[in-house]
């Protein structure tokens, strides 16, 4: 299977379906080339997969989990046997570096194994009856049919982040990729159908949010909807499965502060930082945008980070030269970080390093920026940046770095750099944040549990709670 072909095909019902109707224009990120057209579906398109799904789902949840797993892991063989083309296929639609496109396509295969390995550990209870000769069993049941739409920023790992634990608990699946990303996705159905997994158990189709994804989230077929992408994005979606009461999982956005003690490791911090800004170009909703450090040691670090990020070297992933930051996904994302950039200078705030991105035909780039002196009410301040940039202002007590931590509406990641524990527990005991990382970098394992508060989602992704989430309880009372 050449899974490097850049060509998209909605998969339905165990077909590919060849839709030449109308079509999203596709682009390199590095360089702004065209790399293909790719199907824009339609309301129809979302309800034949949508009954594919139904269709098939009582068959799929009538199989041991045992059975179920072992598709998992073949496919998770197949992601492996295809790791270059589909590492290149990254690259190419969504502008990471190469070496960290292979580390996704490794997650991958392993969060298709990890999930295939709990169909024997999904576990019931048997509840103490307040009467005689009665039993009660708490079972855990599929709950049907589940979309997942996806963003762009992980193209590959977002589909087997939706797809392993819906279909481990027996669910069957409908999975929206980003239009912005979309080949990916693709490549993954290729692979599923290569595994032999039975007919409309796993769909994959290409359009609009605003259209095909909305007439999956409002189709009264389905039982659960998953979504990773923006705060604004999550609360229409939701709106729209409230009209049927359908069950919603939402990781949204993140505005992630990380407090910095006195007594930290000032250059670990820095390097840590740069590092998790050139990931991905800062395009990962769990990475630092706010820092609040010790007032006695924000200076030095702040200069420790300025040269850091001036020292990042950016541009094509696949040029010729090796760089260590690649582009964002659009010229939007330029655009939009660019003017909150700007708005934060104009009203007193200094730009210590970057600050510009790159004029229109040239990629769209945005070099590593750090910038200080914020102040509230800033926009840069108060929105999710999603990209290189990174604010520095200091505190003067760890009791202060905790209330401005708070002091937004996102509550996703957080992070504290300190050697004293008593610091560090009064940070994870306070911050009103899903997750909080202490002396390393924003980034969750497969076994943990991603999940937000505040405007940050409901629900969550990965581990024993993130599979649960695609199970509904069922109790059983047995009076003998």
């Amino acid at each position: 299977m050449n899974t490097h072909a850049l060509r998209f095909e909605h998969y339905v019902n165990g077909r590919f379906i060849a839709d030449t109707a109308a079509t999203i224009e596709v682009r390199n990120p590095a360089d702004e080339t065209v790399l293909g057209q790719v199907p824009d579906g339609d309301v129809a398109l979302a309800e034949q997969a949508i009954a594919a799904a139904r269709a098939a789902q009582d068959g799929w949840a009538a199989r041991p989990a045992i059975e179920r797993g072992q598709f998992l892991h073949r496919m998770a063989t197949g992601i492996r046997n295809n790791a270059e083309p589909l590492a290149r296929t990254i690259v190419l639609e969504q502008g990471k570096l190469l070496p960290l496109a292979q580390m996704e396509v490794g997650v991958t295969a392993e969060y298709l194994d990890y999930m295939a390995e709990w169909a024997r550990r999904i576990e019931g209870e048997v509840i103490t009856s307040d009467r005689p000769g009665e039993n009660i069993f708490l079972f855990h049941r599929p709950l049907g049919v589940t979309v997942g739409i996806l963003p762009w920023n992980f193209p590959l790992f977002m589909v087997a982040r939706k797809v392993a634990p819906a279909l481990v608990t027996g669910n069957t699946a409908v999975i929206k990729p980003s239009e912005e990303t979309p080949y990916s996705a693709c490549a993954f159905a290729r692979i599923a159908a290569e595994a032999e997994l039975p007919a409309g158990v796993l769909n994959i189709i290409c359009g609009r949010g605003r259209t095909l994804g909305a007439a999956l989230v409002g189709n009264p077929a389905v039982d659960m909807v998953s979504f990773t992408g923006s705060s604004a994005a999550g609360s229409a979606i939701m709106a729209n499965a409230a009209r049927n009461t359908t069950k919603v999982s939402l990781e949204l956005g993140g505005k992630a502060p990380s407090i910095v003690l006195a007594d930290a490791n000032l250059d670990q911090v820095a390097g840590i930082l740069r590092a998790s800004k050139a990931l991905n170009s800062g395009q990962a909703c769990n990475c630092t945008e706010r820092l609040y450090v010790e007032r006695s040691v924000c200076e030095a670090l702040a200069e420790k980070l300025a040269n850091a990020f001036n020292s990042v070297s950016v541009g094509n992933p696949l040029g010729a030269t090796p760089v260590e930051m690649g582009p964002l996904i659009n010229r939007t994302a330029v655009d939009r970080i660019q003017s909150l950039v700007d708005d934060a200078r104009q009203q007193g705030a200094d730009v210590l390093a970057g600050g510009s991105g790159s004029a229109a035909g040239q990629g769209y780039y945005f070099a590593p920026t750090v910038v200080s002196g914020t102040k509230p009410g800033m926009k840069i301040l108060e929105r999710e940046v999603f990209g290189p940039v990174v604010m520095i202002d200091p505190v003067d007590s760890l009791e202060e770095a905790i209330a401005l931590a708070n002091a937004n509406e996102y509550g996703l990641t957080s992070s504290i750099f300190t050697n004293n524990l008593t610091s560090a527990m009064r940070a994870i005991n306070q911050l009103k944040y899903g997750e909080v990382y202490v002396n390393r970098e924003n980034f969750e394992a497969i076994q943990g549990h991603h999940a937000g508060v505040r405007r940050s989602g409901i629900g969550g992704d990965d581990g024993k709670h993130g599979l649960y989430e695609y199970m509904h309880t069922q109790v059983a009372y047995i009076q003998s």
